[in-house]
């Protein structure tokens, strides 16, 4: 027999499991409804099929973004002004120049550079068209978002960020050009990014509701990277050895403009499908880096730190350098390791070789050394062998769109200096300890359909047997200084990268669905599987795989000196952006501790 939440009574591998929910994502095992939501298995639905021009390979350089300036202070720190304008830029010289968006007219965005400790101002300023550059779907949350009115929808999400909940850039928080129009959560037009926490790879982005998978493929998303004195003081490649890469995939229409699919096949709704349609997840065939197609990078034989971004809509990578002979396009042994010094959150405590492939879920953030010297005059190619969609490590089955060919690198002859290093030790990462935590949440992931017979992915919780939409009132609501685990049980077919704003946290393990009991007083941590060496340190974005429960460990506030303590709003979400979009988010609210209630109320009885 099932439990009342829909779990199975047997065991069941991840890949048994995958190959009985099907390519749709759907759970189909017995007893599973429950949870899905849906008594029927959804049918697979698959957006309209196309193919971009054929462009020739490795032509162009991997440019580097460009380093915003602040124009001024406010209240004595640094005041960013940042426009939001459709420009036209060249990504291939195959095809015309492409129409997109950018923060300050480039696509990716110029990186803001901070220091850990010194707060800066950003006045994001909407300056795009009243008209969208891609189709809006006008179905999604038409009970909430004025699809009538004039302008485009826009706010900034500083993914990241351990900021105030006013700043945080929620999904109804959205103005339109020039400030004319604002939504209801809409609170200040200046953003406050307090740095107070460790330095790190951080992204900004558009987080609009309804429309985040539209404005982020138009170009809407740029790196910030905070900064400290003791990460300049470890020796680690550094100015033009230091290199941001942010990896999106995209497809291009003959004429140069963006290719964005407007309609969905194999639904199963009574009523017609809309036109245009929201798809169920979206995934480019050519490779696209710093806004760049199909680019290579030139470097020098010594070490480079190489940033990596995950900015694609949903795509995966699995990244490995192989010696490759661009003559014919073969490639041959393994290249050098990627050594992983920091990920979403910072630095790691010591730095990890990765001997195989390096995972980076959409949205994550991997911050790497590599070291060339070894491999003067050779030409590298970045190799990815993610299926999309992804379904965890060594897991092919179903439909799949890779992208195997992500970069070339080439190498160039000769020596060089190189004072650089990586030091033994980087930084201290104060484990979260397990015996501190308040309270476990069961968040399962599952699926259903909307009104059309669109698939939907929803998330659950412990309170209720039956998942969430959007805003359906809060089940998640941790008090300021708890520790909690988070408990991703995946019920679907596909892998989700699972974020929480505001906080990091450092993931504690896995283990097979069918073996997890939430009803359990406690986990049995030696039993799970260890977090793979990307995942050690802190995080912001999970992988959940499917038929795995992930466990991450959550502290909300301050601890052992990082980060800062902030109560009030924030979100919850898988970072496929279509997902994101329909549905597979929810808030959560960190409620003030009795101490801070105590505070406030002694500061509105002198106010």
């Amino acid at each position: 027999m099932s439990d009342p939440l829909g779990r199975p009574d047997t065991g069941i591998s991840r890949r048994e499991f995958i190959a009985a929910t099907g390519s749709a994502g759907a759970v189909s095992l017995a007893g599973c409804a429950a949870s899905t939501g849906s008594t029927e298995t959804p049918v697979p639905a698959t957006p309209t099929a196309h193919s971009s021009p054929d462009l020739e390979k490795w032509v162009e350089e991997v440019p580097r973004p460009g380093v915003v300036e602040p124009v001024g202070t406010k209240d004595g720190s640094p005041y960013y002004e940042v426009e939001m304008r459709e420009v036209e830029q060249e990504i291939h010289p195959d095809i015309p120049p492409t129409t997109v968006w950018g923060y300050d007219g480039q696509y990716p965005g110029p990186t803001i550079e901070a220091q850990q400790g010194e707060p800066v101002y950003v006045r994001w300023k909407n300056k795009l068209p009243d008209e969208h550059l891609l189709p809006v779907d006008t179905t999604i949350h038409s009970d909430t978002i004025p699809y009538d009115s004039t302008g485009v929808r826009v706010v900034t999400h500083l993914h990241g960020g351990n900021v105030e909940h006013t700043s945080d850039g929620k999904p109804k928080a959205w103005f339109t050009r020039d400030f004319e129009h604002t939504g209801p959560k809409f609170e200040k037009k200046d953003y406050y990014y307090v740095n107070d926490q460790p330095p790190a790879t951080l992204w900004y982005h558009d987080h609009s509701l309804g429309i985040t998978r539209l404005n982020v493929y138009a170009g809407l998303a740029g790196l910030y990277l905070l900064r400290n004195d003791h990460e300049e003081s470890l020796s680690l490649p550094s100015g033009e050895y230091e290199i941001p890469l942010v990896l999106q995939d995209r497809s291009f229409n003959e004429d140069g403009s963006l290719f964005y699919p407007t309609a969905v096949s194999g639904t199963d709704g009574d009523s017609p499908n809309p036109d245009p349609s929201i798809v169920p997840q979206f995934f480019g065939d050519t490779s696209v880096v710093n806004g760049k197609a199909w680019p290579r990078l030139s470097i020098n034989p010594r070490k480079y730190r190489f940033r990596f971004l995950n900015g694609s809509n949903c795509r995966f990578y699995n990244l490995k350098l192989f010696e490759y002979d661009e003559s014919d396009g073969t490639t041959g042994t393994g290249g050098p390791p990627f050594t992983l010094v920091g990920n979403d959150g910072g630095l790691l405590a010591s730095p990890v070789t990765i001997e195989e492939r390096l995972e980076i879920g959409t949205g994550k953030r991997a911050d790497v050394v590599v070291d060339f010297s070894d491999y003067a005059g050779q030409t590298l190619l970045v190799h990815n062998d993610a299926a999309a969609p992804y379904r965890g490590p060594n897991i092919n089955t179903g439909g799949q769109q890779p992208l195997p060919e992500v970069m070339l690198i080439d190498v160039a002859s000769g020596d060089v200096d190189d004072p650089s290093q990586v030091p033994s030790t980087l930084t201290d990462v104060p484990k979260i300890p397990v015996d501190s935590v308040a309270e476990e949440r069961y968040l399962p992931l599952t699926t259903s359909t909307d009104e059309y017979g669109r698939q939907l992915y929803l998330l659950g919780s412990d309170s209720e047997s039956s998942p969430h939409r959007l805003y359906d009132p809060v089940t998640e609501d941790p008090t300021l200084n708890d520790t909690e685990i988070w408990s991703f049980a995946n019920l679907t077919g596909m892998s989700h990268p699972m974020h929480l704003h505001l906080v990091h946290f450092q993931v504690l393990g896995r283990q097979p669905y069918s073996e997890y009991d939430p009803k359990s007083e406690m986990i049995d941590v030696e039993a799970l599987e260890p977090p793979a060496p990307e995942e050690t340190g802190w995080n912001d974005v999970v992988t959940a795989n499917p038929g795995e429960v992930t466990h991450v460990l959550v502290h909300f506030g301050e601890f052992e000196g990082l980060f800062n303590d902030q109560t009030g709003w924030y979100m919850w979400h898988c970072h496929m952006l279509e997902h994101e979009d329909h549905d597979m988010m929810r808030p959560f609210r960190v409620l003030p501790s009795a101490d801070e209630e105590i505070r406030e109320r002694a500061h509105h009885s002198v106010d």
